[in-house]
């Protein structure tokens, strides 16, 4: 048994055998039955006759317009399939560890690959690139036409963990999670969009484990647990055991009360507080309110892209989807953020990992927390697909409460220039007959410049939602997927505390609403100071939203003001959460404030 860990980033516990997604090279390994050897070995020598063949037909046509010398390459290539090294070794490891032939030739590859490596012979270590080829041809013949992560998952036995070395958010989306219980991956964080999504989903994960997709074989057994972010290989009976207890006390733990759901929600001392819900897809809807969202505060409208560059997105399909969301939220109020995709994305098709590694370098594609062409700024830079969605929202907003969100603000002139084009679109509707109601617009608080210019930022908007997980990102110069600072992002930063302050009060100086969304709203010990700094409306994943209204229920408004101002007197992160873990006993009583 062995115990690894890294971040838990959505709550839960998942157990059973893993399967491991290299993302990197689009290999999936897996075990299989003993009858099933028969049909991978058959397999896999039906994608050595197509290599064959396809490779025959490539000579040949080259040889035809370019001459026999540049038509000889490929002479190598097919000396490769024929020899037992590749293609015999890897049916040798498929039979003796019983594993997929994809993955079997991955390893046989690997093999090969590192005999080349301790060569100095100039000529083999060109052979290194052709022995890549073949092997790259033998894996796409034995996909049989499927190319992407979630296709190649399409075919599971068993409910199993998935052990990934990355997951890209529309992977996650695609997958169908009740034959994947949970998964753990080497890369990411708890602000990443992929754990965003998963604690939208209930998924149990674990992420930046490093290492994790080498460490553990496909088939062993697996337990992801996470709320701790531990992650169990080979558990004995006992272990097993105590999981599934502690997997049923949460589910008792995260589950709304009864009857509470629809309740107007309120604080000890009578401040009435409201929370929404962040989602991705018109589905959760029906789970949000359930758990006692009394909206949405943010519809992650980027996510309808999955598949494609948001020009393929055209204006009936995407009202289509927002008038979805409306009706099934109706009569609570729905807040759609705007495309928040960048240049890169616009680039090609928002598919899988295989495409960022196709077309980005590592460094580029691991960056986090871009701060390009986004948001309001790519909106801007191609106004003709900013009005496709703008025209979608004006139509879908009639007669029901919606909102539209421009994000990554930082500037009076976006929010100007973001007006404009919403009037350009409500007039070619005009135009084209179709006559639509106002509509609230607000921005979403991200960057710093926006913070501090809140009180010129107010006098244009409708409402304000502060992005915490960006704003604390810009704010502390830290990428939180970077494992050398990661741990320098701290929510409760001075300079963060203050930036809130600044904005609330900006807000209510003017008369809008302000609310808080991110992941300090999920956190219980964070979203009590944030009553205490006067927020009153916030918006988070659905399964935070049982635990949030406990915390509201066993708060006092009063007191936590009291606190927050001490709070804020406070010079380091240190002092404030001790004072803050000090402050609270085991219930969530209040202690008293000390003076200065």
């Amino acid at each position: 048994m062995e115990r690894l860990i890294g971040i838990g980033v959505s709550s839960g516990i998942a157990a059973g055998p893993a399967l491991v997604a290299i993302q990197r090279t689009q290999v999936i390994r897996f075990p299989i039955s003993p009858d099933r050897v028969s049909r991978e070995l058959s397999a896999l020598e039906r994608a050595r006759v197509r290599c064959t063949e396809q490779l025959q037909q490539i000579r040949r046509r080259i040889h035809e317009l370019k001459g026999a010398d540049l038509a000889a390459i490929f002479d190598a290539q097919l000396l490769i399939l024929d020899d037992p090294m590749l293609v015999g070794r890897a049916a040798t490891i498929l039979c003796e560890e019983r594993v997929n032939a994809e993955w079997a030739v991955q390893r046989a590859l690997d093999e090969l690959a590192s005999v080349f490596d301790d060569v100095e012979d100039p000529y083999l270590h060109e052979r290194k690139g052709d022995l890549h080829d073949v092997a790259g041809r033998l894996r796409m013949n034995l996909r049989d036409g499927k190319g992407t992560t979630r296709d190649l998952l399409q075919d599971l036995d068993t409910p199993c963990v998935l052990v990934a070395d990355e997951l890209t958010p529309s992977v996650v989306a695609q997958l169908d999670w009740t034959k994947i219980h949970g998964f753990a991956t080497d890369a990411g964080s708890r602000t990443y969009h992929t754990a965003i999504l998963a604690r939208s989903l209930g998924v149990p994960a674990v992420v930046g484990l490093h290492d994790v997709s080498v460490r553990i074989p496909p088939g062993a057994s697996v337990i992801i647990d996470g709320e701790t972010g531990e992650v169990v290989i080979d558990p004995s009976p006992l272990v097993r055991q105590e999981a599934e207890t502690r997997a049923r006390l949460m589910h008792l733990r995260s589950a709304p009360v009864r009857g509470d759901a629809g309740v107007p929600l309120e604080t000890t001392d009578g401040t009435r507080i409201v929370l929404h819900a962040n989602i991705e897809r018109a589905d959760d809807v029906a789970a949000a309110v359930a758990a006692g969202a009394e909206g949405i505060g943010l519809f992650r409208s980027e996510f309808m892209l999955v598949g494609g560059p948001p020009d393929m997105a055209a204006e009936d399909e995407q009202y289509h989807v927002y008038r979805q969301l409306v009706e099934r939220m109706a009569p609570g109020p729905v807040t759609v953020r705007t495309f928040d995709i960048d240049e890169r994305q616009m680039a090609r098709p928002l598919v899988d990992a295989a495409l960022d590694a196709r077309w980005f370098p590592d460094h580029e594609r691991e960056r986090s927390g871009n701060a390009g062409l986004r948001g309001i700024r790519f909106g801007l830079a191609q106004p003709a697909i900013f009005k496709v969605q703008l025209r979608a929202l004006l139509r879908a907003a009639q007669g029901h409460t919606l909102r539209v969100m421009f994000p990554f603000v930082s500037s009076v002139h976006e929010v100007r220039a973001g007006r404009a084009l919403l009037a350009e679109a409500r007039a070619e509707l005009d135009a084209r007959g179709i006559t639509v109601d106002d509509i609230a617009v607000g921005i979403m608080i991200e960057v710093p410049s926006a913070a501090f210019t809140a009180s010129l930022l107010a006098k244009e908007v409708d409402f304000f939602t502060i992005g915490s997980n960006d704003l604390i990102q810009y704010t502390l110069a830290v990428d939180r997927t970077d494992d050398r600072v990661s741990n320098r992002y701290q929510p409760l930063h001075p300079a963060v505390l203050r930036l809130l302050r600044q904005v609330r009060r900006a807000a209510v100086r003017r008369g809008i609403p302000v609310s808080v969304c991110g992941e300090m709203a999920s956190d219980p010990l964070l979203l009590r100071l944030l009553i205490g700094c006067g927020l009153r409306e916030f918006s988070m994943t659905p399964g935070a939203l049982g635990m949030a209204r406990r915390v509201v229920q066993e708060t006092s408004a009063s007191e936590m003001a009291k606190l927050a101002s001490y709070v804020l007197t406070l010079g380091t992160v240190d002092e404030i959460e001790r004072f803050l873990h000090d402050s609270f006993d085991k219930h969530g009583a209040d202690t008293e404030v000390p003076t200065r």
